[in-house]
């Protein structure tokens, strides 16, 4: 036997055995694909020509035995696949590696397969491995005793476990939270599955499930086909659910879920979902319908129509919508970096299915249907958009009084600003576009007794189309003086357009309203009106230090030259985009302080307040708004009615404003808070109020909301508004959580809502399970709902899609 032994230190010996060809030929083959235990083990393919980095201590030829031997700290480098063990042995006359000795292995992929042992053949075919530990990619782990694989294709572990729990670094030897122990474990490389075979299934090192066999797709699959883990519901309209998803993986672009769901008080309910991707885009498309058994069930027999003095559900014995089902598609498109074009629309047998059943993606309370077209650039935006509301609300579709029947169509709306890139004479340009048209096919008007004091009147939607489109342009520019003062003149120029179709239904409405309130009546079908502002703005930031904290004071004074707002007092045109209105301190400096475009702050206006900011060395932070508002010539816009009143007991509503205020901080303890209100002009009376607070620090977190809101009959509500919500989140331990939260109507007297739950969650399972109530304001219904979900990290989910309950963190 003749043997050439070169020893060396690691150093010396990298750059002496990079030479030593003949082993690096003999693994080039090899190495690249080490260990092949199916595709997520499986090293990539390594280029042609790529070189082959090796390091040992020895390095020892057997001509006699054909073999060659590193030993020593063995390091070999091909093509980002990396393999580390204290001996490696190439035999040239079997054709077999072995490496031993705390074996690890690399991919260029990023798993790791660790093992005492490993016999392979050189094309990686075969193989036989002892003590096996692997960790894939996505940290999904196997261990077994001894692992063989044949042909390429199959992986078999011989007393194997399987998790996707990563394990402890204090106490390796701990069991996972959870863990399939199985005699046998079958990894099909080519059919992408793992078979398991006489496994346990182990929870917190426990036994809980003998399971003869079963199989799941393989960890790196993200598509399969077979059965999704199934869910379980209640409700207590619908009773016990139980839905099992089934899943066809039909294409690496597109898919196709269906699930059934069976109710034990409505029967059997099912849904399809189709996705499909594209390079620049995707989309979806669900459906879902049920035959109700009990029809009846979602009948209130004690809903009355007030207008017509009859039961609205009257009618034959069944509910005539006996079917019910739904249809609802999603998507998004890119045309471009800065283009994009996409829908979301809902079509359904009534306006309540999707909520009802709680179909995913589409059982919010108002659901926007849309298509859009967006486009946006560093000083550009553009969108326009067809919309639809759906309010999925408790009533029947034939109830003429829901405000689902009274929604229009939007046909279209669209947006448009732009800032030009250079200054223009010095300061900053910005143009605004919007316009809209809109569809109704019910009138949308609560008309009440003018001898009452609290009455009612307002027309919030006519029957018919209304048409308008706005073009404004602004021009402003900031001027510091040595003092710090800073001056901001503005100028700004508005035109409007507009077109009205009423029919006469609308119009006699208008004309009550008219009425009612002593207002003259000018409907117009047909209006332009323009706006010019003339504004000036004055801010003096003051600094203030000392030695553990830092202020700054900021008065502010701006004044705004316009002249009146047109065709208002008259009631001359409809206001759909200006309804919602609030005047606070987040809304005190604003040039125009209405919600939309149908409205047009009009007169001669000042506001006057400070801001305040202060920063301590505590870590302490606090902030400050306080001020008012001054109708200082012309017609005051917010005191002129329109149909929808937006402007009544808003606190702008006389010369002198409601003063509006904010006061916050925040502390490094993980505790803040915030009071913001308005009051009183004269009298100083509390006139609308919220109070925020909130502290999270482990192990507990809390949170505290009450709200006020005095009456405003002529705006619509004639009773004071009073709310509370609160909730609370404790840690039990490390990853146990206990939580709930309430909401409860003071003026009404009724607990709104409310729920607790509590959830277990780490890296590998996550468990919740919620109880939660809502009740009707007027009716005192009760609506229970149970939710609870266990979530096992590649395994996959089985409960609830959605929580019942409105978690805090």
């Amino acid at each position: 036997m003749r043997e050439a032994v070169l020893r060396s230190h690691r150093q010396a010996g990298l750059a002496r055995l990079y030479g030593a060809t003949a082993l690096a030929c003999l693994f080039a083959c090899a190495v690249p694909t080490v260990p092949a235990l199916a595709q997520t083990i499986a090293a990539k393919s390594v280029p042609s020509g790529t070189q082959m980095l090796l390091a040992a201590d020895t390095l020892v030829y057997d001509n006699d035995k054909h073999t060659v031997t590193a030993v020593g700290g063995v390091q070999i480098d091909y093509g980002g696949n990396k393999l580390v063990a204290q001996r490696v042995v190439y035999n040239r006359d079997t054709k077999r590696l072995v490496a031993s000795g705390a074996v690890e292995l690399i991919n260029s992929d990023g798993t790791k397969v660790n093992s005492d042992h490993i016999d392979i053949t050189d094309d990686f075919a075969d193989g036989f491995l002892n003590a096996l530990r692997v960790e894939t990619i996505d940290k999904a782990y196997f261990a077994a005793e001894s692992a063989e694989r044949m042909g390429g294709v199959l992986t078999t572990f011989h007393n194997g476990v399987y998790t996707a729990c990563e394990p402890c670094e204090d106490k390796p030897d701990k069991a996972p939270t959870w863990r399939v122990k199985a005699r046998k474990i079958i990894w099909n490389g080519e059919k992408k599955t793992v078979r398991f075979e006489n496994a346990n299934f182990e929870f917190f090192g426990f036994p809980l499930a003998y399971l003869p066999a079963f199989e799941i797709a393989d960890p790196t699959v993200r598509h399969k086909s077979g059965f999704l883990i199934p869910g379980i519901v209640y409700n207590n309209h619908l009773g016990v659910g139980v839905k099992v998803p089934y899943y066809f993986a039909l294409s690496p672009t597109y898919d196709l879920t269906v699930t059934g769901s069976g109710y034990t008080k409505q029967g059997f309910l099912g849904e399809a979902e189709w996705r499909q991707r594209f390079n620049n885009g995707q989309y979806t498309l669900k459906i879902a319908g049920i035959n109700q058994q009990d029809p009846n069930a979602f009948i209130d027999t004690d809903t009355i129509d007030i207008n017509h003095g009859h039961n609205v559900n009257s009618g034959p014995e069944g509910d005539p919508n006996k079917f019910r089902g739904m249809m609802g598609t999603k998507g998004q498109f890119a045309i471009n970096e800065r283009w994009n074009f996409g829908w979301d629309v809902l079509l359904q047998t009534d306006k309540e299915f999707s909520r009802t059943y709680n179909i995913e993606g589409y059982s919010d309370l108002v659901h926007q249907s849309s298509i859009y077209l967006t486009g946006l650039s560093d000083r550009n935006y553009f969108d326009v958009r067809a919309m639809r509301f759906e309010v999925q609300e408790d009533t029947l579709s034939s109830d003429p009084t829901s405000r689902s029947a009274k929604q229009p169509w939007v046909l279209p709306s669209l947006d448009y600003a732009y800032i030009p890139d250079t200054p223009v004479a010095g300061g900053q340009l910005s143009l605004n576009v919007n316009a809209r048209v809109i569809s109704r096919n019910r009138l949308d008007a609560v008309l009440a007794d003018p001898a009452v004091a609290t009455s009612v009147n307002n027309v919030r939607g006519i029957e018919g189309e209304s048409s308008r489109i706005t073009a404004e342009a602004e021009w402003k520019r900031t001027f510091t003086t040595d003092d710090g003062l800073q001056l901001t003149p503005l100028l700004a120029f508005r035109g409007d357009a507009g077109y009205v179709n009423a029919n006469s239904a609308s119009l006699d409405a208008v004309n009550q309203m008219a009425t009612n309130l002593g207002q003259d009546v000018d409907m117009r079908s047909s209006l332009a009106r323009y706006m010019a502002t003339l504004g000036l703005e004055a801010r003096w930031p003051l600094l203030f230090s000392m030695a553990s904290s830092s202020h700054i004071l900021e008065p502010t004074a701006q004044v705004f030259v316009r002249p009146n707002e047109q065709y208002v007092g008259g009631l001359a045109i409809p206001n759909e985009d200006a309804q919602s209105f609030v005047f606070d301190a987040t809304t005190l400096f604003e040039r125009d302080k209405f919600s939309g475009y149908d409205r047009i702050e009009g007169g001669t206006r000042a506001n006057v307040g400070f801001r305040y900011s202060g920063a301590y060395d505590n870590g302490w932070g606090t902030n400050a708004i306080f001020g008012q508002s001054y109708q200082l010539a012309g017609e005051n816009s917010f005191t002129a009615p329109d149909l929808v009143n937006v402007g009544a007991e808003s606190g702008l509503d006389k010369r002198t404003s409601d003063y509006v205020g904010l006061v916050g901080f925040n502390s490094p303890s993980g505790f803040s808070g915030s009071l913001s209100g308005r009051f009183d002009e004269q009298t100083f009376e509390v006139r609308r109020a919220e109070v925020k607070a909130a502290y999270s620090s482990l192990p507990i977190s809390l949170s505290a909301k009450y709200a006020f809101i005095e009456a405003q009959p002529l705006y619509g509500f004639t009773t004071d508004r009073h709310e509370v919500t609160l909730g609370a989140s404790t840690h039990l331990a490390q990853n146990w959580r206990l939580f709930g939260t309430g909401t409860y109507d003071i003026e009404n007297n009724v607990l709104v809502k409310d729920g607790v739950g509590f959830a277990y969650n780490d890296s590998c399972f996550t468990y919740i399970m919620t109880y939660s109530q809502t009740r009707d304001t007027v009716t005192k219904e009760v609506s229970q709902n149970i939710g609870f979900n266990l979530s096992f990290r590649t395994l996959g989910d089985f409960g609830s899609s959605t929580s019942a309950v409105d978690t805090i963190q």
